[in-house]
């Protein structure tokens, strides 16, 4: 077995210089790991679900590749009737790699990633300037 599996590498955003203002992606992502590492984050419709009819679901994030119409209106539906803040990324594989659903190797790159349609955040975990600017965008949105 000389394993050569098939990997996809999705490139991270790289972090913007200082002056710099950042963009809404990055900064999605910041907030999604810093609520992944503080243990705020529910992954998947299951989990997303039950987290928005809690009502401690504070804001959710939806892939728009997902080939699900029924998902996608559920989620849609539900964070619309909890008053849930709703934002789309363009790749579920991205979304994925954000939410953690990735192994890393040694060099730091994202490997074996799974896709991810939909990920609640429940807790921010740290006020970061990623947060202020995933406020600001819901706010305007």
């Amino acid at each position: 077995m000389d394993g050569e599996e098939a990997v996809v590498a999705v490139e991270a955003a790289p972090a913007p210089a200082l002056g710099e203002p950042m963009d809404i992606m990055t900064a999605l992502q910041l907030v999604l790991r810093k609520s992944l590492a503080h243990g705020g984050l529910a992954r998947g419709l299951h989990e997303g679900a039950k987290v928005i009819e809690k009502h401690a679901g504070q804001l959710c994030v939806l892939a728009e590749d997902c080939n699900q119409p029924d998902y996608v209106k559920l989620v849609k539906a539900l964070c619309a009737d909890h008053n849930v803040s709703l934002i789309s990324v363009p790749s579920a594989k991205t979304l994925g790699e954000w939410v953690g659903l990735c192994k890393i190797d040694s060099e730091g790159k994202a490997r074996k990633v799974v896709g991810c349609s939909c990920a609640v955040v429940k807790d921010y975990g740290e006020d970061t300037e990623g947060f202020h600017i995933v406020q600001e965008y819901v706010k305007s949105h």
